[in-house]
C-alpha cells in the first residue's frame, strides 16, 4: 500500500483526508495526547482495518473521537449525569467518558462489551478532521502495537509507511501521553491516567476510584475496559528498567546498574533534579520531577530516540497528580519489573 503524506498547514489536506474517512481508509492525525490511527467510527470493516495496521489484538477496545457534545451523546444510551458534567468542563480535552453504547456503535469498537468510550479532542487539526468527516472518528494511538505511542509525525511515519491510507502530519502532540480514561459504569472509576488528574476529576463530580490495573497488571483471564491496560504496553524494543527509592537509593541503584553492563550502550533517563548524581554516564534529560507534566511529554519520544540502546535506565516518581500517568506508562513498559 502506498501511504500518501499530508500537512495539515496545506490547502484542502484536512478535506482530502476526510474523504479518506468517509470512504473507509485509514488515516493517521495528530492531537493534543498522541497521533490517532483513524477510521470511521460507524463502519465495521473500516474499523477492523485499524487492527490489521497496527496488529492490536480485537478485545482491545477502542476510543470514539467527536467533534461536538451532540455527537458524543449519540454514541451512548442512558447517559449518567456525571457524564453531561464532566463534557461541560472537560470536552474539548485529553478526557475519555465510557458510558453504555448506542446501537449505532459497532461491535468492533468496543471488542463486543456494552460500553463506547468517547472523547472530544482539543487540537484543532483533529477537531476540523472530524467535523469534515461527518462521523465520528475511532482511534487509538497510530503505533505498531506495543510499541511506544507516536508523539511526532515522523514516529507515525516510521511505524504505519506503507501500512495505511494517509498521515496527516501537524508537529509534535503537546501532551506526549494518551487521554485520561474514566468509566462511569457503576461507580465512577479512572482506568486510564493521563494529563486530566484524579483530583481535577474529582472537583467536578465528586469522589472517584482508581482502577487498581493502573499500577499493577492486568490479571490473566481479566476483560480490557480500557484501551492501555494490557500488561506489557508503550515498549521499545531496548530493555526498559526502572528503579524505586529516595533520590539516592534511586540514583545510586541505576548508577550500579549502568556500571555493571559494561561494553553495553546504555542511557539514562533522568529528571533534571537528579541529573548530577550520574557523572559522565550516558544520560537523556527528559523533564523535571517538579512538573511531571514534562516528564510525561517526553517520556514516548525517549524511549523512540533510544531504541537502538540495549538498556534503558529510567527514574520513578511518585504516582501522584501527574506523575501518576508517568508511571502507569513507565511501569508498562518495563513489564512491571522495578528494582
Amino acid at each position: 500500500m502506498k501511504t500518501r503524506i499530508f500537512r495539515a498547514d496545506e490547502k484542502e489536506s484536512i478535506e482530502t483526508c476526510a474523504e479518506i474517512i468517509k470512504s473507509g481508509g485509514l488515516c493517521a492525525f495528530p492531537t493534543e495526547t498522541v497521533y490517532g490511527l483513524g477510521a470511521n467510527g460507524l463502519c465495521e470493516s473500516a474499523v477492523k482495518k485499524i487492527f490489521a495496521a497496527k496488529g492490536r489484538p480485537g478485545d482491545n477496545p477502542l476510543i470514539l473521537h467527536v467533534a461536538s457534545k451532540e455527537q458524543a451523546l449519540s454514541m451512548w444510551r442512558d447517559v449518567p449525569r456525571e457524564a453531561e458534567m464532566l463534557m461541560d468542563v472537560f470536552f474539548p480535552g485529553a478526557l475519555t467518558i465510557i458510558c453504555r453504547r448506542a446501537s449505532c456503535v459497532p461491535d468492533a469498537v468496543t471488542a463486543g462489551l456494552d460500553t463506547a468510550a468517547v472523547r472530544m479532542p482539543s487540537n484543532e487539526i483533529a477537531h476540523r478532521l472530524i467535523e469534515c468527516s461527518g462521523v465520528p472518528i475511532a482511534a487509538p494511538s497510530a503505533n505498531l502495537s506495543g510499541r511506544p505511542s507516536p508523539t511526532r509525525e515522523e514516529h507515525v511515519i516510521a511505524d504505519m509507511n506503507g501500512r495505511i491510507d494517509a498521515i496527516l502530519c501537524g508537529g509534535e502532540c503537546s501532551y506526549g501521553v494518551e487521554s485520561t480514561v474514566i468509566s462511569l459504569i457503576g461507580e465512577p472509576t479512572i482506568l486510564r491516567p493521563g494529563a486530566i488528574t484524579p483530583a481535577q476529576i474529582g472537583a467536578c463530580i465528586g469522589e472517584v476510584k482508581l482502577a487498581e490495573s493502573m499500577l499493577t497488571p492486568v490479571k490473566e483471564g481479566e476483560t480490557v475496559l480500557s484501551p492501555g491496560m494490557k500488561y506489557k504496553h508503550y515498549s521499545p524494543d531496548a530493555c526498559v528498567l526502572a528503579f524505586l527509592g529516595d533520590e539516592y537509593e534511586q540514583t545510586e541503584k541505576i548508577c550500579r546498574e549502568y556500571d555493571k553492563n559494561d561494553g553495553k550502550n546504555c542511557i539514562i533517563l533522568a529528571s533534571e533534579e537528579y541529573r548530577e548524581h550520574y557523572g559522565s554516564r550516558n544520560v537523556d534529560v527528559i523533564g523535571r520531577r517538579s512538573d511531571p507534566y514534562t516528564l510525561c511529554r517526553n517520556l514516548f519520544s525517549a524511549f523512540r530516540r533510544h531504541n537502538g540502546c540495549d538498556v534503558i535506565l529510567c527514574e520513578t516518581t511518585d504516582a501522584s497528580d501527574a506523575g501518576l500517568a508517568y508511571m502507569n506508562r513507565l511501569l508498562r513498559a518495563c513489564g512491571f519489573e522495578v528494582r
